[in-house]
């Protein structure tokens, strides 16, 4: 049927109904505001049904009449842009506060005559069905934008400078005799950091409906032991063992499922290695500690404030991520060239007493290359227990008596069960 309107049509004039189509759209949103304003006596908007659509063809016909030269195209941009700039002048002068969306939308309708005049057909679809959106959204985008602190504003600004401008660059070749490639380090620091992120947001989007299993599996994939000292603190002050306890148990379970995802990222082999006993271990984890916080507590409430936790895109934590994964990466090299297998698992237990992360995602670059897969396994598997032991006693240390003697129990018993694949 298309095919059988284009023979009446010429392409010049198909071109001509999609400038007028996706102009008037803008000016119907437009003309809708115009007229809502007008009636209220707030303000004055420039252009609506007519003058959108005009502005769309002075566009399609400068671009047309171009040819391969700019310069006419350019020059019909300028003169547009003034006029409008001249219709803002004119806002301004009047009120004391005028927003400039009606002029840039003006412009914008010239350049996607331009594009349809080029052919461009998805692309200035695209631009108008974004602008439109954008015009649309004002109310739900302004309030999001009060709501958004600046704060949060720059941690996603640090995070597009992590993944859009520092990852790009950096050399993807080995260099030294570690193998040392600054790209797939720099990949590994944005993959931990991207999760982490993930489960921030998730947080912050969640305060309000905040619960103890909730921030205990959030808290697991942002950070499993910031999460156990936080619980532990409140377990303190809110004096219900049995469900803090069992919160701190069910972090330890998340933090499986997060390494096993983390593994999976960059090495496939030693992810399936894990892939049965880690998610016994996450998913039993998750379980246990859901039903041991069931048992009841006198003074429970079964709620708790929003986890507190600071945003995990700091550039200083980044940098020093990625030293932390250099120095494990040599240490472990080291470990295996003179202390052979015992001197690696000595450093997985011993990683244990602070973050495990990049201990373990050096395992899964230097496996194969300098560690056998089966010794990387074995040592994220003793890493993981020591960890989970060492969080043990931090609940005991920041909880008070009852709480903290069940959380100690509860991931000492986690830690022997994720030793039991070395048996295997």
């Amino acid at each position: 049927m298309f095919s059988r309107f284009t023979t009446f049509v010429p392409p010049e004039g198909i071109k001509i109904i999609v400038v007028l189509f996706l102009s008037f759209l803008i000016g119907l949103d437009r003309e809708e505001r115009r007229t809502g304003d007008t009636a209220s006596g707030e303000q004055y908007i420039f252009g609506g049904v007519r003058t959108f659509p005009l502005l769309g063809l002075i566009g399609y016909a400068l671009t047309f009449l171009s040819g391969p030269q700019m310069v006419p195209m350019v020059a019909g941009f300028v003169v547009v842009g003034t006029f409008l700039a001249l219709s803002y002048k004119h806002k301004l002068e009047k009120y004391e506060f005028a927003g400039a969306t009606t002029e840039v939308s003006g412009l914008v309708t010239y350049v996607i005559g331009a594009l349809v005049s080029r052919g461009e057909f998805w692309m200035a679809t695209a631009i108008a069905i974004a602008g439109i959106l954008l015009l649309e959204l004002k109310s739900m985008l302004e309030s999001l934008s009060r709501r958004l602190p600046a704060s949060e504003i720059l941690a996603f600004t640090k995070f597009l400078l992590l993944t859009a401008v520092i990852l790009p660059v950096l050399p993807n070749r080995n260099f030294g005799s570690f193998g040392f490639n600054p790209f797939k380090v720099w990949l590994i620091v944005v993959a931990a950091s991207g999760i982490s992120y993930a489960s921030y947001l998730l947080q912050k989007l969640t305060k309000r409906h905040e619960s103890v299993f909730l921030a205990a599996l959030l808290g697991g994939v942002y950070s499993s032991t910031v999460t156990t000292v936080v619980l532990a603190k409140r377990a303190r002050q809110e004096q219900a063992p049995h469900l803090y306890s069992g919160g701190i148990l069910m972090a330890a379970g998340v933090m499986y499922l997060r390494l096993l995802i983390l593994i999976g990222i960059f090495n496939r082999e030693l992810m399936v290695r894990l892939l049965l006993p880690f998610a016994i271990l996450g998913c039993g984890g998750v379980l246990a500690g859901f039903l041991w916080s069931r048992r009841p507590d006198p003074t429970s409430s079964g709620a708790t404030k929003a986890l507190e936790v600071k945003n995990p895109l700091q550039l200083s934590a980044a940098f020093l991520f990625a030293l932390l994964f250099l120095v494990m990466l040599a240490a472990t090299r080291y470990a295996i060239l003179y202390a052979g297998r015992g001197g690696v698992y000595g450093l997985a237990a011993l990683t244990g007493l602070s973050d495990i992360d990049p201990f373990i995602l050096g395992l899964t670059q230097s496996a194969h290359a300098a560690t056998p897969v089966g010794v990387a396994a074995s040592s994220i598997v003793i890493a993981a227990a020591s960890n989970n032991l060492v969080k043990g006693f931090y609940a005991y240390g920041f909880a008070g008596r009852p709480a903290g003697l069940q959380a100690l129990g509860l991931l000492a018993a986690l830690a022997a069960l994720g030793l039991l694949p070395l048996a295997f």
